[in-house]
C-alpha cells in the first residue's frame, strides 16, 4: 500500500485536512493529488473582476492559522496567499502531486485498500495509487464548465459572451456597454468592481436576492486584536463571528416576515431614493436560498452613484446588440456575461466501485455529513451553504482525526456507515431552494429525517457530535 490517505483536491479543505494530519496524526503518509497544476481550487480557478468570499474570514480561514488582515472578506489573491502560508508552515506542499486528474476509485473489501486510477491531463498518462483511506476535498461543481441555461437567438449576437467561471482575463470591456445576467455573489461581485470602467452596466435578474451590507473591516475584531494574542484574538472573534451567523439565521427561518422587513430597510439606507421595487425585495423567505454579502455595500454604491443599473425581467431572446425582454424593452450590450451559476458534480463525477462492481451513491445516506453508507474508509468534505464552508471541513477533520486513532488503538482498518433505521425517511440532500440544486437532485446522495443520517447545518450541534461526541456508534462497522 503506497499511502495511508489519499487527499483529493488542493483547495481550502485538501489543504486543510492535510495540516489536520501534520497537527493530529503526524505518523500517517498522506498523498494530495490535483488535478489542476497549483493549489487554491475555487480560488485559483475563478478569475473574474473583484472574486472574493462572501464569509468572513475568521470563519472561513482555518481554526489553526490567524487571519492577520484588516478586512474581514478578503478577495482570492488573498486567500491564495493565506492557503500557501498554511501549506508552508505545516509541510504540505511536498505531498501535493500536480496534474492527477482522478477518473476511478476502486476498494478491495478483502484487503481493505482503495485503489485510485488518476491521468495527467497533459500527457494523458495513467497512475495508480493505493491507500486505506480517501478523503475527498475535490468541491461540489464541475470544474470544467458552469450552467448556462439555453438562451433563444444567442447565436444571433455579435458581441462577447462568456461565463464568469471561463473568464478571458484579456477581455477588454472598458468604455463598453455590459449586461450581467444573474442575481448571486459573482453577479453582485462583477457589477461594482467594473462599473467606474464601463460605459454601462446593467444587473438583469429574473428574481431578486437578498442582500446584506457588511463592513469589510470589523471594529470589534479591531479592538480585540489590538489587546489580546494573536491566536486567542482569532478564537474570539471566531466565535463571535460563527454565532452571529447562527442567530441570524435561525431568526430569519423563525420570524421571517420581521426579517425580511429588517434586511429590506438595510437595503433601503443604501439605497437612499432608489426603488426597492421590483428590484430588491425577493418572493421568497430569507435563507431558502442563500444571502449575498456586499462588502461595505459597494453594490448599492454603484447603482446610487449611477454608475450601474439593475432590470428585473425574463429574456425574451438575444439579438445583434443585446437582448430583447418579455415586457418589449432592449438592453444594449456589447459585453454579455451569464453569470448563472455552476453545475453541481458531487465527488468529482469519479467513478466508484467495490470490489470492482459499480457504487450508486444516489442510493445511499450521508452519515453526519461525512462518510457515505455502505461504503469503507471514504470520508467527505463538504462544508455548510448557511455558514462558512470550511467551518464544517474543519470539524471533518477533527473527526476524523479522532476515528483515526480509534482504529489504531482498537487494531482496525475500516470504519462503514450503515443504516439501521427501518423507516428512515428520505430528503434532499441540500436544504436549498436555488436552482442549482434543483438541477442535480437526481446526482446527489440523500439525507435521512433523523439523525445522523440528518444534517443541521448548526455548527454548534456538529461541534458536539463531531468533537465530543464518541466515534462508537451502532450504526458504524469496524473490521
Amino acid at each position: 500500500m503506497d499511502f495511508d490517505i489519499v487527499i483529493i483536491g488542493a483547495g481550502l479543505s485538501g489543504i486543510g485536512a492535510a495540516c489536520h494530519l501534520e497537527r493530529k496524526n503526524p505518523e500517517k503518509k498522506y498523498k494530495i493529488l490535483e488535478a489542476r497544476e497549483e493549489i487554491g481550487g475555487t480560488w485559483s480557478l475563478f478569475k473574474y473582476p473583484g472574486i472574493r468570499s462572501d464569509s468572513d474570514m475568521y470563519t472561513f480561514g482555518y481554526s489553526f492559522k490567524t487571519w492577520d488582515d484588516d478586512k474581514s472578506f478578503a478577495d482570492a489573491p488573498s486567500i491564495l496567499k493565506y492557503l500557501n502560508e498554511a501549506t508552508e508552515e505545516y509541510n504540505v506542499k511536498d505531498h501535493i502531486n500536480f496534474n492527477q486528474k482522478v477518473i476511478h476509485y476502486n476498494f478491495d473489501t478483502k484487503q481493505k485498500v482503495w485503489t485510485i486510477s488518476a491521468v495527467n491531463p497533459i500527457t494523458h498518462e495513467k497512475t495508480l495509487y493505493t491507500a486505506q483511506f480517501i478523503f475527498i476535498a475535490s468541491g461540489y461543481y464541475n470544474y470544467d464548465n458552469g450552467y448556462t441555461p439555453k438562451y433563444s437567438g444567442l447565436e444571433n449576437f455579435k458581441g462577447q459572451f462568456l461565463h464568469p467561471q471561463k473568464w478571458n482575463i484579456d477581455l477588454d470591456y472598458k468604455n463598453k456597454k455590459v449586461i450581467v445576467i444573474g442575481s448571486g455573489a459573482t453577479a453582485v461581485t462583477i457589477v461594482p468592481t467594473i462599473a467606474d470602467d464601463v460605459e454601462k452596466i446593467t444587473m438583469l435578474q429574473r428574481s431578486p436576492t437578498y442582500i446584506a451590507a457588511l463592513p469589510n473591516k470589523d471594529k470589534i475584531a479591531k479592538i480585540i486584536k489590538r489587546f489580546l494574542p494573536k491566536k486567542i484574538a482569532h478564537i474570539i472573534v471566531r466565535g463571535k463571528n460563527i454565532l452571529t451567523g447562527i442567530l441570524f439565521y435561525n431568526l430569519c427561518r423563525k420570524y421571517p416576515k420581521t426579517m425580511k422587513r429588517y434586511v429590506l430597510n438595510g437595503i433601503k439606507k443604501e439605497l437612499g431614493d432608489f426603488p426597492l421595487e421590483p428590484h430588491f425585495s425577493p418572493n421568497y423567505k430569507p435563507w431558502d436560498q442563500r444571502f449575498c454579502l456586499v462588502p461595505d455595500g459597494d453594490f448599492f454604491k454603484a447603482i446610487k452613484k449611477g454608475k450601474a443599473f439593475v432590470e428585473t425581467d425574463i429574456i425574451d431572446t438575444f439579438k445583434e446588440n443585446g437582448i430583447l425582454l418579455k415586457s418589449g424593452k432592449f438592453l444594449e450590450a456589447d459585453i454579455i456575461i451569464s453569470a448563472t451559476g455552476l453545475k453541481l458534480l458531487p465527488f468529482g463525477g469519479v467513478k466508484i466501485s467495490l470490489d470492482n462492481s459499480p457504487f450508486d451513491i444516489t442510493k445511499q445516506f450521508i452519515y453526519k455529513g461525512l462518510m457515505l453508507s455502505e461504503l469503507p474508509n471514504f470520508f467527505v468534505f463538504a462544508g455548510y451553504t448557511n455558514a462558512s464552508w470550511t467551518l464544517k471541513s474543519d470539524l471533518t477533520s477533527e473527526y476524523i482525526s479522532r476515528m483515526l486513532k480509534y482504529l489504531d488503538k482498537h487494531n482496525c482498518s475500516s470504519v462503514m456507515a450503515k443504516v439501521i433505521e427501518e423507516n428512515l425517511g428520505e430528503l434532499p440532500l441540500i436544504n436549498l431552494d436555488s436552482g442549482y440544486i434543483h438541477r442535480a437532485k437526481h446526482i446527489l446522495p440523500k439525507q435521512g429525517d433523523q439523525f445522523p443520517w440528518r444534517l443541521y447545518q448548526n455548527y454548534i450541534l456538529d461541534y458536539k457530535v463531531l468533537r465530543l461526541n464518541k466515534i462508537k456508534d451502532k450504526r458504524l462497522l469496524f473490521n
